[in-house]
């Protein structure tokens, strides 16, 4: 069975840290841990509609999200409140850690985001990353940072997508 059909197991709060701070806290259901790959699922953690330009995300969508314990990223799969797909928002971020109940993700500036049809692939929030200073107090994560998002542009921009990270 597939994170994307699998109902949670437990719940879990996704804690989302930027500079050393708390950038975000929600709940979610935790769908599949296999010590390597965590899946779970919330509602849009946001008070208010967030437009982007090329998508909103809105009071309503679900995101199914999946973090490594080896790997720099996290890939989140947005769907409408109707389950229509709405495209996939991945965090460049350092390892994920689960203890107890918390999953706690270092958020590294970064994103990429990716329609559902593929036909509209970003990458996000370079400058950020830039101003972040991490490339000069820490040069080997910022290295890994940036070859994480290379390496989900290139997924992004195949065929399926991300489709071998996810099923």
């Amino acid at each position: 069975m597939s994170a994307n059909s699998a109902e949670p197991t437990a719940t879990v709060d996704v804690v989302l840290v930027k500079a050393g701070r708390t950038k975000i806290r929600y709940p979610a259901g935790l769908l599949h841990d296999d010590g390597t790959r965590i899946a779970v699922r919330a509602p849009w953690a946001g008070d208010v509609t967030r437009d982007f330009g090329f998508v909103r995300f809105e009071k309503g969508d679900v995101f199914t999200e999946f973090y490594w314990r080896d790997r720099w990223y996290a890939v989140k799969e947005v769907r409408a409140a109707d389950g229509t797909l709405k495209g996939w928002y991945c965090d460049i971020a350092r390892p994920a850690t689960l203890t107890g109940g918390e999953l706690v993700v270092e958020d590294l500036d970064l994103d990429l985001w990716r329609s559902a049809d593929g036909t509209d692939v970003r990458r996000l929030d370079e400058d950020e990353f830039a101003e972040s200073g991490l490339a000069e107090r820490d040069p080997a994560a910022a290295a890994a940072a940036v070859a994480a998002l290379d390496a989900l542009e290139a997924l992004a921009r195949e065929g399926r997508g991300f489709a071998a990270l996810l099923s």
